[in-house]
């Protein structure tokens, strides 16, 4: 190599995998995991968007899957953005939550928009089988400095 060659280190990843319990119960835990997690690190991602989104994962593996087994949260922070992935032991896709939207959700109905949430705040979104069932996921990217609220 000729020359000096200077690199900005990329930042660190950092993850976080916890089991919650197959109830409500779990869905303010996970949130609180999420917006712990981005602040502990100070990353840059969305934290209210994270933790929005989060807490519609949990609260569709909790309501709309068979078994009383665990759910389990995986949080992942990397450089370029965050993803959060929700594990439950339910083996069918979610809903529709990569399918076109065919028709828009009863607004007199109090579920239904989880998914276009979703959907329609994160980078990507999808699901895949898992050894013990499904994991569904979202990304968010990383916000420039100058786009975040100051707290």
């Amino acid at each position: 190599m000729n020359g000096l060659a200077l690199h900005e280190r990329p930042a660190a990843s950092a993850s976080w995998r916890i089991a919650l319990p197959h109830t409500a119960a779990a869905v303010p835990v996970a949130r609180a995991l999420v917006r712990t997690a981005l602040a502990e690190v100070e990353h840059p991602a969305d934290c209210d968007t994270a933790e929005l989104l989060t807490a519609e994962l949990v609260a569709n593996a909790v309501e709309h899957t068979a078994g009383r087994g665990p759910i389990e949260l995986v949080v992942e922070l990397l450089p370029s953005g965050c993803q959060v992935e929700v594990h439950d032991p339910d083996p069918a896709p979610p809903g529709r939550l990569t399918a076109p939207v065919v028709e828009e959700p009863d607004v007199w109905q109090e579920g239904g928009r989880g998914l276009l949430l979703i959907r329609a705040l994160s980078s990507s979104c999808g699901h895949r089988p898992t050894p013990s069932g499904k994991a569904v996921w979202f990304r968010l990217p990383a916000v420039p400095a100058q786009r975040r609220r100051s707290a």
